[in-house]
């Protein structure tokens, strides 16, 4: 026979829990994303093409659009040192609002990321030419 009585209480306990862990007060001003190893040797084949998609998935939607954007129109044209620059740019800062401040020129940017990629991508961020951008197909 089934004891239906201790199933409860145990579902009761774990909604208790799950409410007490979820009051927890937590900062998510700042939230970290994990870091991917860029170092990782890869034909830069495979790694253009996972950066197309890490573009496209950054996080927030504004770094989405931009990111997606800009990869479809250079990546692809990237030498292979330019595309290690491009990688540890969108693979190393810890938080997409970093990232945006310094595409939008809005927070000054870091040293290891001023580079030749870091200026096309503010060129493109900048829109002179006021194109439409949305997102481009994933295939």
């Amino acid at each position: 026979m089934l004891r239906v009585r201790p199933i409860l209480n145990l579902l009761h306990n774990l909604k208790n829990v799950a409410f007490l862990t979820s009051s927890v007060d937590m900062d998510t001003t700042y939230m970290e994303i994990p870091m991917y190893n860029v170092e990782k040797a890869q034909p830069l084949e495979i790694r253009k093409a996972r950066l197309h998609y890490q573009s496209r998935k950054r996080g927030m939607l504004e770094n989405d659009l931009l990111l997606s954007t800009f990869a479809k129109k250079h990546l692809d044209n990237f030498t292979e040192e330019q595309t290690m620059m491009y990688d540890r740019l969108i693979n190393s800062p810890s938080n997409d609002w970093d990232l945006f401040h310094w595409i939008v020129e809005k927070m000054p940017t870091p040293k290891e990321f001023d580079n030749e990629i870091m200026d096309l991508l503010k060129k493109h961020a900048r829109n002179e030419d006021k194109e439409s951008l949305r997102q481009p197909d994933l295939f």
